[in-house]
This record gives C-alpha cells, structure tokens and sequence, in this order.
C-alpha cells in the first residue's frame, strides 16, 4: 500500500497543490490555470511531465468537468439539476466512487475492487487529504479524481457565494 498526502498551496496565483509521498518527497504537482477559459488543472509528475489534466466544460447549462490520465478520458463529473441541494454524478469506465465524496471521505473502486481511500485531514491550513493507494496502476487516477472534486467543491461554493452576495 502506498500512501499519499496532498495539500493544497496558500496564497498562490492560481490553485495549486503538492502531492507528497509518506517521506514527505515530492510526486506531483498541480496547477489550475489562472484567468484561462476553459479551466484547466494539469497534474506533472517530478520531472515535470503532464500525467493528467482536468478540463471544466465552458458554455455548458451545468457544471462539467473532464478528467484525461495519460491523454485518455477516464471519467466525468456533472451537475445533475436539482433545485435544494447540490448534487453531481461521476461517470466512469469501472471506476466507481463510493462513500462521502462530497465531504472528501470516500473508496475509489475499479470493476468492484477497492483500489484506494481517500479522507480530508481537518484543521489544516488549506485542504489536504490522505491518499491510500492498493493497487499502483490506479495512483494517477485516484490524484485526478481527488483534485477533480475539490475542483468541483471550489467553484460551488464560488457560485454560492455569487449567487448569495447579489
């Protein structure tokens, strides 16, 4: 099992995040794009090479994200209309998210098996979550799926916000 420990950058142009191993190494880091439409997280491996990428769909009536590993979609994240409550579907090719994603505290399963847990660590300055990974193949997809939703989390609460300050 390997774990990962991601932590999201204060006070940064953009948002930014490390993701770090047990050792406190470096493993990736990520970076949204910064007044760039569409919306863009890149994730780079150490020595600098895109692994992943998330792309929030523009000019669409809901909020859609799209998640690429290594060049291919493997999953993504819509708003589904609902009018009290926020709530959003994540579609994927056996990959399914179980538990209290919205709250960061979830298994990342492939084809029914449990490749990895995720939990936000609370009191910290900015997010940071840990990351348990069982199966090795499936790290970058569990670090874009984490990035992903608080992706997701950040411009809800930025629509709330506008929307509650009109």
């Amino acid at each position: 099992m390997k774990r990962l420990f991601i932590k999201q950058k204060l006070f940064s142009i953009g948002e930014k995040f490390t993701v770090k191993d047990h050792t406190e190494k470096d493993v990736y880091y990520v970076e949204g794009s910064f007044m760039k439409i569409p919306k863009t997280f890149s994730i780079r491996n150490a020595s600098g090479e895109e692994v992943a990428l998330i792309t929030k769909k523009t000019f669409s009536f809901l909020p859609k994200f799209f998640v690429e590993v290594n060049g291919q979609e493997v999953l993504t994240i819509r708003k589904d209309f609902s009018i009290l409550k926020p709530r959003y579907t994540i579609d994927a090719a056996n990959i399914e998210v179980r538990g209290n994603w919205w709250e960061m505290d979830f298994q990342v399963l492939r084809q029914g098996k449990v490749v990895g847990y995720v939990s936000k660590k609370w009191f910290t300055w900015g997010d940071s979550y840990e990351v348990q990974i069982l199966d090795e193949k499936m790290e970058k997809i569990i670090v874009a799926i984490v990035i992903a939703i608080d992706c997701v989390k950040a411009d809800q609460a930025n629509a709330s916000t506008i929307h509650t300050s009109s």
